[in-house]
């Protein structure tokens, strides 16, 4: 069976160079990098190279990099550190209603703990308005975190017109950039920001590893107790090979992204054409300030959950939205704040293509979708109403 992976929002196959660079680490060069002697010191060295790699990539300090076991961490440690660390000054936060459950979760935590929350709306195409976020900050705000680009439906917030706004009223900014490395430029310094999350899987590294960004002077409370590593912030023996695999990562990622990227907007696009083609469908998501591997589409009259297991019938492999929430039942709320209804948003399927995806898998993608679409829709008392 052919096997077409269109699904890189959620994980990424892990790249051949990523992998030889991560390989020693497993077995030669073991050591723990806390140890003062040769094999420990060896470690060491490798762990701060790769910090090196990731401060470069996003025009940071080595020092401002802490590692973590991925973005669901980093995103708490971000927002419950801030909070834990600047709640003297106030416990006002402003989130927005398309986050990742790893930012809106913690946020909710933290407002049953007494901080209260405020979350922006966005308008249809899942975009923030920098307006309402202006209006929104008050005397106690004491943190803004709105992600850079929705992991759903591909939109890209006006991150620096963000961060300048925070920077000038004294707010800190963290953004969620899980889903930019390797397809944006990122700069810490042009887009203004406080505190940045990424996670390795995201851009063919290995599961299991992340990063926070926090600028030199940003105070940050840990909640991890236990000894040195990481300023304290994040202790704990240091994750070597995921490390290393998340510095050689990031290195790839970030080279020749603007070739890499118009091969694959092109891809995209192709998609897009096509299956909007297919009667009663309509693009979720900014038609230009978007990912360039994003495609969000809802198809009415059928089920997200049906296309999707008849697809990976074919050997197709595509999600409804996040993978964090692919075991629920209710509709994306992505969507729904979006202002789609519960019907439309069911019927929501989200393509996110990668480096290795050829023209001639969008074609066979192409080829099969009307066929599935026509036989659920075939089945559908709900569509032979709405022909």
């Amino acid at each position: 069976m052919r096997k077409v992976y269109l699904d890189h929002a959620a994980t990424t196959p892990l790249h051949t160079e990523v992998f030889a660079a991560m390989k020693p680490y497993f077995t030669e060069h073991y050591g723990n990098p806390s140890s003062v002697y040769a094999i420990g010191r060896e470690a060491r060295k490798a762990v701060d190279e790769a910090r090196e790699k990731v401060a470069a990539a996003l025009g940071a300090e080595p020092q401002e990099i802490i590692f973590t076991s991925g973005a669901t961490e980093s995103n708490n440690l971000a927002i419950r550190g801030t909070a834990r660390a600047l709640q003297h000054k106030g416990k006002h936060i402003i989130t927005c209603a398309v986050e990742h459950h790893a930012v809106l979760d913690t946020c909710l935590a933290l407002q049953k703990e007494g901080f209260e929350v405020t979350v922006l709306p966005v308008d249809e195409y899942g975009l923030v308005s920098v307006k309402d976020l202006e209006t929104a900050l008050r005397e106690q705000t004491i943190l803004v975190t709105i992600m850079m680009a929705n992991n759903e439906v591909g939109t890209v917030m006006p991150t620096a017109e963000i961060g300048r706004l925070c920077q000038e009223r004294g707010i800190v900014f963290h953004t969620d950039a899980v889903q930019a490395i390797g397809k944006l430029p990122v700069d810490v310094n042009e887009l203004h920001v406080d505190l940045l999350s990424l996670s390795a899987h995201k851009f063919y590294g290995p599961k299991g590893i992340g990063a926070l960004y926090v600028r030199k002077g940003t105070r940050l409370s840990s909640y991890h107790f236990g000894g040195a590593q990481e300023r304290k912030i994040r202790p704990g023996t240091e994750n070597v090979p995921g490390i290393v695999g998340l510095g050689k990562a990031i290195e790839l990622a970030t080279s020749q992204m603007e070739e890499k990227n118009k091969r694959i907007k092109a891809l995209r696009d192709k998609l897009k054409d096509g299956v909007l083609a297919i009667p009663h469908t309509r693009l979720n998501g900014h038609p230009e300030r978007r990912l360039p591997g994003n495609l969000n589409v809802s198809i009415l009259y059928v089920e997200g959950e049906s296309l999707i297991l008849s697809l990976d019938l074919k050997g197709i492999a595509v999600s409804s939205g996040s993978a964090c929430t692919s075991g629920s039942l209710d509709p994306s709320h992505v969507l729904l704040a979006m202002g789609l209804d519960h019907q439309t948003a069911h019927g929501s399927l989200r393509f996110t293509l990668g480096d290795d995806n050829t023209e001639e898998e969008i074609d066979y993608v192409l080829e099969v979708l009307p066929e599935i679409v026509a036989r659920l829709r075939s089945m559908s008392p709900v569509y032979e109403g709405n022909k």
